[in-house]
């Protein structure tokens, strides 16, 4: 006998049929085990209304009909052929139903309802209002099923021969059993008992009704005595169910057409009392006449314990069901609605506590039977007896402890995986994310895509890879000059800022934690450009020397208390222009002294001090033209300070060397580069010998001289640096020793790092992303970790930026790389095979793709830009012709295609190949969806709500194989194996429905219908991992308007029943999930767009 199949024919489509109804070809087995489940809960629906009345107060009043007829069916059924109208008898259970209860205890739906069997006899019909708890048969009127366990085991013609007045031509559906049964049943059942099974899976030939439909409906009815028939035939058929082996305990699924969700509250319990054929997979109910898209859906998802397989002696052979017995009891664990009228409803199977299913003969089990402890067997009983008593004190003194800790470690599960988030700032707009190692160290930093800055922003980890960038700090009005000093005697470095446009000085006092008390202000003189500090009353109180450019003086502002200040200034008249002030014990007394450069004068004015905050009278010496910045030091080596003035009029310096007594030399001039404008000194060399180190600020560079130690210097050695270097300082970034440089680049916001290798030379620069026009920096150990910090003035947003040092000669910053063209997407990848990661971007309105080649120190060689003849907006980098060089997939939004491009691991590409996609594509994810070790690819395509598939041929083409349906405007996908069964599963984020669609793989390049989640509005991105550590994959979604984060926490049987909601800024959109910080647990960053926000989510579960 053929195995009997059900096939739809799908409709014709247009060329466009992605928004169509999709109609699902099944073959024998889904449709099979489909027909079952939707026959068997239609019985549940619309047969079990006789036991529901029981639960109304008030009974309808019952109408009589007689009807002799057999009910038509407009297609033909023969035994060889199994035809199951889905649709019919989905739009009957959404119609007022009525019952027919035959004389005999049968019970039929009338002609309008149904067409399943013969109805001869008076019939009774009754009129149902409302159909509830169709699942949900609790009713404590119901008696156990025990009875039928003492019938005698008889042969299946014996068993079925009270039947026979029940069921329509039941000899000829037993003899068919019997003859498909093989001589030798699997699982050690006898010929009888597995045609017993096969017989329950066998269709009849309709309109009448199948035994599994009669014997299903006649255990929900609360009357046992009409069970009474159907004994023998449970005894045999029990019989047969309870030898064949239980499965582990796997999650289960069931799905009716009504909102049941009122009647499960979590922790209700519920009984099935039928037979219940239920399925692993989704697929089975993904037909749209069954549970379908749209109206209320119930889904019931079911952790059983006891679930058989009878495929091996299924009338279909192919079929794949998990059956449950009746009495098979639950209690409900969680409810989840995850898109509108469609309710998950979570049960746990249970083992009763009273027995509501009779084994069939002793020694049977209904429940896995349980494995004898090694230590109750026998020979081990005796021997252990002892030890146990000797052990009983420790082990009752342990058990209570240890039970008390272990409970506590059994019940916790995470539900907040990220209560701390960090944020970090970007670049204006920030579009594209992406982490690897850019430094080639252990650590994982990030690049981050700036759009309105045309910049690529790199993220170098750090110990505790939070990314931290600056932290800004406010000032008054135009800061330009700051000075380190320990104010308050605490060991920690403080700060002091001169604000020139509110002729103020900022004091921030260091909170030895990465962070400063608010700033106090104290009014100074007109437009202070330049402080410094020191004890200049010896009362061992740091005091504070500003030069004020506007009204020709410098004033003294004596400390008063620990860190605070008098509001009394004492003032000194000096040159025209004060533009900078230094300290220094320039006559070898041990007394603070100070010299000032006056710009418009061309000089610098001395003030010896007498160690109670006065002074000698000024001393005067003529400098260079438009001196501009000053430092002092022993130069020749003599034990006399020296004064280096740097003139930025004439692109020189002037040296002179000291006397000892307080007076100095004639200035000596030394030519330099174009307009030089800071200096420090340092030995840069390690040669006991000081060197200078200067601002060429037309020239973008700084020149270093190295000194001889003889009151001369070699020629300058130049350095490239940002635009308008304005500012430098010298200090041991790296912790090797040697003095390395910062430079501040007021011409494009960034400041420069440049480390010391030794040998008289500098690497290249590391450029920082700082605040508007950063006029002034300086370094210290700021966060007392002995690694030195950088801080920079910016003066066009009145702040200051602390950038924290990692000790490697790297910062906690921004390191931003401008770009020619303006990008939307990135992504990256090795593509010259010198294990350095690089970069790719996607510029679509210049038509091309950008190509940054990774230098392995954070930082790229110069950009590659190809022409891609389309406008790219997303790119995927994966290996797509297996040659062990990396590909390129762009996604291009304005002509419906994505473009291949091969690699020649070399930095080229091979001419692109492109393939055709639905409407507006707007990105792409690659893997393997068919199981065939070839690459394949899914296309959300925003302007059709559909997804593509194309088939990977592994040699970088590919050929479209399918459409799935999605939500609306989807934007972003991922692959991921959500349910760990080794196949990749799709995650879609739909813009336009304000969902994510959930697509589970079935491992052949199909995949069962989407499951859709409600979450917040506008969802743009989504990512997938075990976020709170219960091996239970979860998923993150981002919401672009709602302005947060969702996670949606994984029950491990393919539902999401809880989730966590975490705020950002403003507009948040790419974001990527990664263990940042190398402690086992996945984080997540998350830009914002329009805040030029990064935010650091670390994972802090235990």
């Amino acid at each position: 006998m053929n195995a009997l199949k059900k096939e739809k024919t799908a409709p014709k489509k247009d060329a466009d049929s992605s928004n169509q109804q999709t109609v699902i070809t099944l073959g024998a087995t889904d449709t099979n085990l489909q027909g079952r489940i939707t026959q068997e809960e239609i019985n549940k629906q619309n047969d079990h209304v006789a036991t529901l009345y029981e639960d109304r107060e008030e009974k309808p009043e019952r109408k009589v009909m007689h009807d002799d007829s057999k009910i038509g069916s407009e297609l033909s059924y023969t035994h060889n052929e199994r035809k199951t109208d889905f649709s019919e008898e989905q739009t009957d259970d959404n119609q007022r139903q009525r019952v027919e209860v035959m004389k005999d205890g049968r019970v039929a739906t009338d002609q309008q309802m149904s067409e399943r069997h013969h109805v001869s006899g008076d019939l009774i019909v009754v009129e149902n209002q409302q159909i509830s708890k169709e699942m949900n048969n609790n009713d404590t009127d119901f008696a156990p099923i025990v009875a039928y366990a003492q019938e005698p085991l008889l042969s299946l013609p014996e068993a079925c021969a009270p039947l026979n007045d029940i069921l329509y031509d039941l000899s000829v559906y037993v003899q068919l059993a019997l003859d498909e049964t093989p001589e030798n049943p699997p699982d050690g059942l006898t010929i009888d008992e597995s045609a017993a099974v096969r017989l329950y899976t066998i269709e009849w030939e309709r309109p009448h009704r199948s035994l599994y439909s009669m014997l299903n409906y006649t255990l929900k009815n609360a009357n046992r005595e009409e069970l009474r028939p159907y004994f023998n035939y449970l005894k045999l058929f029990l019989t047969a169910i309870v030898k064949i082996p239980c499965v582990p305990p796997l999650t289960v699924w069931r799905g009716v057409t009504k909102n049941l969700s009122a009647e499960f509250p979590p922790g209700t319990p519920v009984t099935w009392w039928s037979f219940s054929s239920c399925t692993t997979s989704l697929t089975v109910l993904e037909n749209s006449m069954y549970l379908g898209n749209t109206g209320a859906r119930t889904l019931f998802s079911v952790e059983a314990i006891n679930g058989r397989t009878i495929r091996a002696h299924s009338h279909f052979v192919t079929e794949e069901e998990i059956l449950l017995l009746p009495g098979t009891h639950m209690i409900v664990q969680s409810q989840l609605s995850p898109a509108t009228d469609l309710y998950i409803i979570h049960l746990k199977q249970v083992i009763p506590e009273q027995t509501l299913l009779e084994p069939p003969f002793e020694g049977a089990h209904i429940y896995p039977e349980p494995k004898r402890p090694w230590y109750k067997k026998k020979r081990f009983f005796v021997p252990l007896s002892l030890l146990i008593i000797l052990s009983i004190g420790a082990i009752i003194i342990g058990s209570v402890l240890g039970s008390r800790k272990q409970a506590n470690i059994l019940m916790y599960q995470c539900s907040d995986p990220y209560p701390s988030p960090k944020t970090s700032e970007t670049g204006k707009l920030p579009v594209a994310i992406v982490f690897g190692n850019f430094k080639s160290v252990n650590q994982v930093d990030l690049a981050v895509l700036n759009y309105d800055d045309r910049s690529v922003d790199i993220l170098l980890g750090n110990g505790k890879n939070d990314y931290e960038t600056e932290s800004h700090y406010h000032t008054d009005v135009a800061p330009n000059s700051v000075f380190n000093i320990d104010l308050n005697h605490d060991g920690l470095i403080d700060i002091i800022v001169a604000n020139g446009d509110d002729d103020s000085i900022s004091v921030l006092i260091d909170n030895d934690d990465e962070t400063f008390h608010s700033s106090i202000e104290y009014l100074v003189g007109n437009n202070p450009v330049s402080v410094t500090g020191g004890d200049f009353n010896n009362d061992t109180l740091i005091d504070i020397l500003v030069a004020n450019a506007d009204d020709d003086t410098v004033s003294l502002v004596l400390g008063d208390e620990e860190g605070t200040f008098s509001d009394i200034q004492i003032a000194f008249d000096v040159g025209s222009k004060p533009v900078y002030v230094i300290s220094g014990d320039f006559n070898q007394d041990e007394i603070l002294d100070w010299a000032v450069i006056n710009q418009v004068d061309n000089t610098i004015n001395v003030a010896l001090g007498y160690g109670n905050a006065t002074f000698d009278n000024l001393q005067t010496y003529s400098v260079g033209a438009t001196p501009i910045s000053m430092t002092c030091h022993d130069f020749n080596k003599d034990a006399k300070v020296d004064l280096v003035v740097v003139n930025y009029g004439d692109n020189s310096i002037s040296v002179l060397f000291g006397k000892g007594d307080g007076t100095f030399e004639v200035q000596i001039v030394y030519e330099v580069g174009m307009s030089p404008s800071a200096v420090v000194t340092a030995d840069f060399n390690n040669d006991s010998k000081m060197d200078l180190a200067l601002t060429l600020s037309n020239e973008s560079s700084i020149g270093v001289l190295y000194g001889n130690g003889n009151r001369s210097f070699q020629k300058p050695v130049i350095y490239k640096v940002g635009t308008s270097p304005s500012a430098l300082r010298a200090d041991d970034f790296n912790n090797d020793g040697r003095v390395d440089l910062v430079v501040a680049n007021s011409g494009e916001n960034t400041f420069s790092i440049l480390i010391n290798d030794g040998n008289q030379t500098f690497q290249n620069q590391i450029k920082y992303a700082a605040g508007l026009n950063p006029v002034a920096t300086t370094s210290a150990d700021y966060d007392n970790d002995k690694r030195i910090d950088v801080l920079v003035v910016n003066k066009g947003d009145n702040s200051v930026s602390l950038l924290l040092g990692n000790g490697d000669g790297t910062c906690r910053g921004r390191m931003p790389y401008r770009l020619q063209k303006i990008a939307d997407s990135m992504a990256a990848g090795d593509f010259n095979n010198d294990t350095k990661l690089d970069l790719v971007l996607t510029n679509t309105i210049d038509y091309s793709i950008t190509l940054l080649l990774g230098s392995g120190y954070g930082t790229f060689q110069s950009e590659i830009i190809y022409k891609t003849h389309s406008q790219p907006n997303f790119v995927v980098v994966h290996d797509l012709n297996n040659d062990k060089m990396l590909d390129l997939v762009l996604v291009n939004q304005y002509n419906d295609s994505i473009t291949v491009l091969l690699g020649n691991g070399d930095e080229t590409f091979q001419n692109g190949t492109r393939f055709a996609t639905a409407e507006r594509p707007s990105s792409v994810v690659v893997d393997d969806f068919n199981n065939d070790n070839k690459p394949d690819l899914a296309v959300t395509n925003l302007g059709a709500n559909n997804i593509v598939v194309l088939l990977g041929n592994g040699n970088g083409t590919f050929q479209t194989y399918k459409t799935l349906k999605c939500g609306t405007s989807p934007n972003f996908i991922i692959s991921i194996d959500l349910n760990r069964d080794h196949v990749m599963d799709l995650v879609v984020a739909n813009l336009g429905d304000h969902t994510i669609s959930i697509l589970f793989g079935l491992g052949n390049a199909t995949f069962q219908i989407q499951m859709k989640y409600d979450v917040d509005r506008e969802p743009s991105h989504v990512m997938a991992g075990d976020f709170n550590n219960d091996n239970k994959m979860d998923i993150a979604v981002v919401g672009r308007l709602s302005h947060n984060m969702q996670v949606l926490f994984g029950d491990g049987n393919m539902t999401f029943s809880s989730r966590k909601r975490y705020g950002t800024s403003s507009s948040p959109g790419p974001a990527v999930a990664y263990d940042f910080n190398k402690d086992g647990k996945t984080d997540i960053a998350v830009l914002n767009k329009l805040s030029n926000i990064l935010y650091i989510f670390l994972n802090e579960c235990s």
